[in-house]
């Protein structure tokens, strides 16, 4: 499924109406009947009360088709205006003077102690406010009318996106209201999928609103919901180099986590060979825990970390494998973080970095560009800020752009970790990821990513999809360890542990798996 930007949204609605004739009012009418459709599914009409509060824009003309919807299926609609209704323009008055001439209870707001009594009256709220073209933080009456909302006690509906979250980004502006349901028009937006903005949407709907699908599925729209394909079918006489090989250069002195996590998760996600270039001193250690990697014990600096003369021994092991995954618990000594430039450089297969090794590329981002063969980048914010050389605050407030432009400047596929991961490719494309929750925000569950994106790989998945796919089965992992053992104290132990389960369940439930994007959107 395709996402937008608000710009996007806006181009969008133009072609409608330009190239195929499609009117602003029949929009405006489709968008108003979906999101009563969504409120007769989740809450019901008739007999209840709604108290609808509109904006002095389309969005709040969005919510007078809705009680006009509300008012002929049996239900009683009250609405009240923030501001001056002669500023109505198009089809937003055109649905104002219908609701009029229908004799809707129609207010101007007055008070804030007014419109809470309005709502205390009310059996649920409808937020048609600000939709998504709110440009500047929320304040003043706005302000007191968005907390009057969230301390309500009401079940919310929220008409495109909850007012005050940025369409774009998913920030909260100021203040936003915290709904319960909400319905989007045309495509999903990109701040109804982020955080916070997609935690205070509730439950999202979408409607094409009479789009075309070669309209709402165009090329041009670079982002999209994370929806990977089915796994390859196991080939049943297959050996462990048929499942792929994959040399892990990681691991130092007091990081004997993050490299069993890495080189194991690759097995447990249906890898076939898995070897470990760790320091001589650490491999004994994590050989006790993690027996079935194959190990490749390197010379080590005076810290512990990998040194440098073992950049020819690695190079010849990297002749071997399919792909090179290099940074889990390397460590930021300064041979050791020469000698990823290095190896990055020369290593002519696929190559993912994370973790230590990510801080030493982005030393020399030149080395990304020259590279022929694939590049994978794992970075959390901090990371994406030194590659960028921007502020952690400005990766996060401009998440998509940044990433987009990072893809393609390095040609490399770059997943974004975090609440809804997102993985950008060279060629602009963005696909945001549904799965995953917060007890997988612990130390080494990064690691487990590198393995089982390495695993969809020797799976036999092409490389993009292998990402995809990758990012999708550990979040899906993590979801499965919350069904049985909740969110808190899940740990990167957990989730490698539940992979094949992950695996399995995926293998045997896909459909019912990706339905709805995993449940997250719903089409009316």
């Amino acid at each position: 499924m395709k996402v937008s930007t608000v710009e996007q949204m806006r181009n969008l609605d133009k072609t409608a109406t330009e190239k195929y004739g499609i009117p602003d009012e029949l929009l405006m009418e489709n968008a108003g009947l979906a999101t009563y459709s969504m409120i007769l599914n989740e809450f019901g009409i008739e007999g209840k009360k709604f108290f609808i509060i509109c904006g002095l824009g389309n969005n709040g003309g969005d919510g007078f088709v809705v009680a006009r919807k509300i008012l002929s299926m049996g239900g009683e609609s009250k609405v009240v205006i923030l501001g001056d209704p002669q500023k109505y323009k198009g089809a937003a008055k055109k649905n104002y003077d219908m609701a009029e001439t229908l004799k809707i209870n129609i207010q101007q707001f007055e008070t804030i102690e007014k419109l809470k009594s309005e709502i205390a009256t009310s059996d649920a709220i409808i937020d048609a406010i600000f939709g998504t073209g709110l440009v500047r933080d929320v304040e003043g009456k706005f302000k007191d009318i968005v907390e009057a909302i969230n301390n309500s006690g009401k079940i919310v509906f929220a008409v495109d996106i909850p007012s005050g979250i940025n369409g774009n980004t998913g920030k909260i502006m100021g203040v936003a209201v915290e709904a319960d349901y909400t319905c989007t028009f045309g495509l999903t937006k990109v701040g109804n999928l982020l955080y916070p903005g997609f935690e205070n949407g509730g439950k999202l709907y979408v409607t094409y609103i009479s789009f075309p699908p070669e309209l709402y599925s165009n090329d041009s729209l670079k982002i999209e919901v994370n929806v990977p394909t089915p796994l390859p079918q196991r080939n049943i006489a297959g050996h462990k180099g048929s499942f792929g090989d994959v040399l892990f250069i990681a691991g130092a002195a007091n990081y004997f986590g993050a490299p069993y996590f890495a080189a194991l998760s690759f097995l447990k996600a249906g890898g076939g060979y898995s070897r470990l270039a760790a320091p001589k001193s650490v491999t004994p250690f994590i050989a006790n825990k993690g027996s079935e990697i194959v190990f490749a014990p390197q010379d080590e600096t005076s810290t512990g970390s990998i040194s440098l003369k073992s950049k020819d021994e690695l190079l010849m092991l990297s002749e071997k494998v399919d792909m090179v995954v290099i940074g889990p618990g390397l460590s930021l000594n300064e041979e050791t973080q020469k000698l990823v430039q290095e190896l990055t450089a020369k290593i002519d297969k696929p190559v993912l970095i994370d973790g230590d090794g990510i801080t030493a590329i982005s030393e020399n981002i030149e080395i990304l560009k020259e590279r022929k063969e694939p590049t994978i980048l794992t970075p959390h914010l901090g990371e994406m800020a030194r590659f960028t050389g921007k502020s952690i605050k400005e990766v996060d407030d401009n998440k998509v752009k940044i990433l987009q432009e990072t893809a393609t400047e390095l040609n490399a596929i770059i997943v974004l970790k975090g609440a809804h991961s997102m993985i950008g490719f060279p060629d602009g494309k963005v696909f945001v990821n549904l799965s995953g929750n917060s007890g997988m925000a612990s130390a080494g569950s990064g690691d487990v990513l590198t393995g089982t994106i390495a695993a969809m790989f020797g799976l036999g998945m092409d490389l993009n999809e292998a990402v995809r796919t990758g990012v999708f089965m550990h979040g899906f992992s993590g979801d499965l360890v919350a069904e049985v053992k909740g969110e808190d104290g899940m740990t990167a132990q957990d989730i490698l542990n539940y992979l094949p389960h992950a695996v399995k369940t995926y293998r045997e439930e896909y459909d019912s798996i990706v339905a709805d994007c995993y449940g997250c959107i719903y089409i009316l």
